[in-house]
């Protein structure tokens, strides 16, 4: 009987902090050794690769339920399939409450939806109404089955929460130990701005843009961090657009705040300029936050170097343009900018578009670029080291990966469900080349090879890092009573 399952011969195995010559050999799943030399065992020739930690996605929308029926057209077989191909090996996705309805109305369908995926996973739970039995019962219920996060939302119809509701939910976050997940955009600025923009005949996509400035992004972002500092209840922001939202975080954090801060990689390649393309195709750049312009692009950059950014997942939340009754078009060609679904497509072109605008572009080094793809989502979402490095112990999700391929991105080598990428046309430096996920060769030469249902539910138990600063105004403590 072979010493491994499997040994990944010959490559450069690089982690959130080494680079280093080694093969990986690979037993029940798990990352047994590193070193030097290994034999005995089937080998994945990694000459002239890196070896980096499969990627771990904290921010997409897989087969969300909606709430008048149905489901997103990403499937959690398509999504995995996507991820895959793309060198992602685990997802956070999300489990939506219902407005008016208890979260034990749609928890378990997700739990059977999700049961097909091929990557491992776990959620986020929405919260759209903080009722006394949410926020008393259920809550407490589900962060100790393992979900130990929760999403809010400042702004959307229906899902967005008053700031009442928005310290309903960070107080029960402090009472279980979860952490608390927002979007941060003004809702009823946004709204005030759309009724205005639709009453002068502003209505084509690029004003999509023009309905929420930064500004509304950044109030949101610093009225988020003061409820959360109340409450003494650490929080992440989710895709920040621009480092004017960015310089609120950073002062946050210089005063000790637990607060973290994630992008995407739109904000880094599209610009609000592309939902003024011709026609109808501005629609394909839609989401929110709104991409904003080449300076912010830049700017981003610098959030990244000096730590304020520390996480890049995908906001996947595709919608196809194509198509009777759904996505973009669904209520035709010509549709205001407010009936335009939102969302772009992400989780197969995440890992290639960092790479390429970051390492190849000498932008960031390649630790940087797996700490914020990988090793960085892990530990704030208590998945490390399981998941995010290459170690003894860890699971053997790994990714061979090509630093000089030249690649034009198209929607087939993405393996989405969704009907278009933003992307298209664009070239890329680097390139996955195969996926282990489990110690089991999933993805080879753009091949998805994993079957149905492998995937695992990655529950989470207490960690440290989002334990409470322990730091009240008056030392009261109201998420005891609210």
């Amino acid at each position: 009987m072979p010493d491994f399952d499997l040994i990944i011969r010959g490559g450069t195995v690089v982690t959130a902090a080494d680079t280093f010559r080694a093969d990986v050999g690979i037993r029940g799943g798990k990352v047994a050794v590193l070193a030097d030399t290994l034999s005995d065992g089937p080998v994945l020739d990694a000459g002239g690769l890196l070896v980096l930690p499969g990627g771990v996605d904290s921010h997409c929308h897989i087969e969300q339920l909606r709430a008048g029926g149905g489901a997103d057209e990403e499937s959690f077989v398509t999504g995995s399939t996507s991820c895959l191909a793309g060198g992602t090996t685990s997802v956070i996705t999300f489990s939506a409450q219902h407005k008016g309805h208890p979260i034990r109305d749609t928890l378990p369908e997700y739990r059977r939806r999700a049961a097909q995926a091929m990557v491992d996973y776990s959620f986020h739970q929405i919260i759209t109404d903080p009722t006394d039995e949410v926020v008393r019962n259920e809550i407490p219920e589900i962060v100790a089955s393992g979900i130990r996060s929760l999403k809010v939302f400042l702004t959307y119809e229906p899902s967005h929460l008053d700031d009442r509701q928005f310290l309903r939910v960070l107080a029960a976050a402090r009472r279980t130990g979860a952490l608390v997940t927002v979007h941060c955009e003004n809702y009823d600025a946004i709204g005030w701005r759309t009724e205005a923009l639709m009453e002068a005949g502003r209505t084509a996509p690029k004003y999509h843009a023009w309905s929420r400035p930064p500004v509304i992004e950044r109030e949101a972002t610093y009225r988020a961090i003061a409820l959360a500092e109340l409450v003494d209840q650490p929080i992440q922001v989710f895709h920040v657009s621009c480092s004017e939202v960015a310089a609120e975080i950073a002062r946050a954090q210089a005063r000790g705040l637990k607060v973290w801060a994630e992008t995407c990689p739109q904000y880094f390649v599209l610009e609000a300029a592309d939902m003024d393309r011709p026609g109808f195709e501005g629609a394909k750049f839609i989401c929110s936050p709104s991409p904003r312009d080449s300076a912010s692009r830049a700017a981003l950059w610098g959030d990244i170097h000096r730590g304020t950014i520390d996480i890049v997942s995908s906001d996947h939340s595709g919608s196809s343009y194509e198509g009777e009754g759904k996505g973009k078009r669904a209520r035709g060609g010509n549709a205001p900018f407010p009936m335009i679904p939102n969302g772009v497509p992400g989780l197969g072109s995440r890992l290639p578009i960092m790479f390429s605008e970051g390492v190849a572009q000498g932008r960031i080094d390649v630790n940087t670029f797996v700490r914020l793809v990988a090793s960085n989502p892990a530990k704030l979402f208590g998945l490390y080291p399981q998941k995010g490095t290459i170690a003894p112990g860890s699971d053997a999700d790994i990714v061979l990966w090509d630093p000089t391929r030249q690649v034009t991105v198209t929607n087939a080598l993405l393996q989405h469900v969704i009907d278009y990428t933003p992307y298209e046309g664009m070239q890329v430096t680097g390139w996955p080349v195969a996926t282990v996920k489990g110690g089991r060769v999933a993805m080879r030469d753009g091949k998805v090879q994993a079957e149905p249902g492998t995937g695992k539910f990655l529950a989470r138990a207490p960690y440290d890092l989002i334990k409470r600063r322990g730091v009240l105004p008056d030392g009261f403590d109201a998420a005891q009573f609210a």
